[in-house]
């Protein structure tokens, strides 16, 4: 058994084709065939079914499972050895919200990139709630979200600090008070993101405090898609602060002072407890963790 033949069983089992597996390891059909076989007259078992499409035997699917943990275990000892070279680099990928992104990536990349020209970077953006299962499993090297609550499973450094605020359309009658009562919005047509969003759940909490169920006209899955329907005047909407620096500058919308939404809330980097932190991660976390706040908090 090698590594070569476990990769290869890897890329089968994902491409469900012998011929996909060779273009995508640059080998022949057959060679791929003979690496296949190897393994199971090593083993003494059939691995794949032939059939089309090409699937995994039980026995199959059993191997599958150690050889991704052999491949993994390999994959950080490569790591491992190239962080003994001089110049940082590697590849970091990364979780958090679109408008987190948008909001502070831009800064923090530019500047990373420029010192560390070897370290890649691949950014994945989802819901808030979805960041810290994302690191939890893996799936992403590094968090930034918001965080509510402490996780055994999870190392976290707070970077900043952020609010919620309602905005309107200058267009809007709610635009022309700088200030609101909670208890004026129940009948307020909202633009509201989805339930899984920290600030979703934020607000959720803030109406069911003071009895109020709101007028939900339409739910999105992001801060910019929100922003975007309150400009058009469809709604009002309650987002983060910082994500509307831009818009606040061109005119865009306007935002209203309610008590209620006050609060601050941590803007954390995570990362999984206990996980090896290869070179690059090292110099990232380090750098984040360096920058003042109002690195975060400036507007472009």
């Amino acid at each position: 058994m090698n590594i070569s033949q476990l990769e290869t069983l890897l890329t089968i089992s994902k491409t469900m084709s012998f011929r996909k597996a060779g273009e995508l390891l640059n080998l022949t059909q057959p060679a791929v065939s003979a690496q296949i076989k190897t393994l199971e007259e090593e083993f003494k078992t059939v691995l794949i079914d032939r059939n089309q499409p090409v699937t995994l035997t039980d026995h199959g699917k059993v191997f599958l499972d150690h050889a991704e943990r052999i491949l993994s275990v390999v994959e950080e000892l490569k790591q491992k050895l190239s962080d003994l070279n001089a110049t940082p680099q590697g590849h970091i990928i990364l979780g958090t919200t679109s408008s987190m992104a948008i909001q502070i990536l831009p800064r923090v990349l530019s500047y990373f990139q420029d010192q560390y020209p070897l370290i890649k970077t691949t950014i994945h953006t989802m819901p808030s709630s979805q960041v810290m299962a994302s690191v939890e499993n893996g799936s992403v090297d590094i968090g930034i979200s918001y965080i509510a609550e402490k996780n055994p499973n999870v190392n976290s450094s707070i970077l900043y600090y952020d609010s919620f605020v309602l905005v309107a359309s200058p267009a809007h009658p709610l635009s022309q008070v700088t200030h609101t009562t909670i208890d004026m919005l129940k009948d307020m047509p909202f633009i509201m993101l989805a339930p899984d969003t920290l600030g979703r759940r934020f607000l959720d909490q803030i109406f069911k405090k003071n009895n109020i169920q709101p007028n939900i006209i339409m739910e999105l899955s992001s801060s910019e898609e929100v922003k975007r329907m309150v400009e058009i005047n469809l709604g009002v909407a309650v987002v983060s602060k910082l994500s509307i620096a831009n818009e606040l500058k061109l005119g865009s919308l306007k935002i209203i002072k309610v008590a209620e939404l006050e609060p601050y809330h941590p803007v954390a980097v995570v990362y999984k407890s206990g996980r090896y932190l290869n070179i690059a991660m090292q110099q990232f976390l380090s750098d984040l963790k360096g920058m003042p706040e109002q690195s975060f908090l400036g507007s472009e």
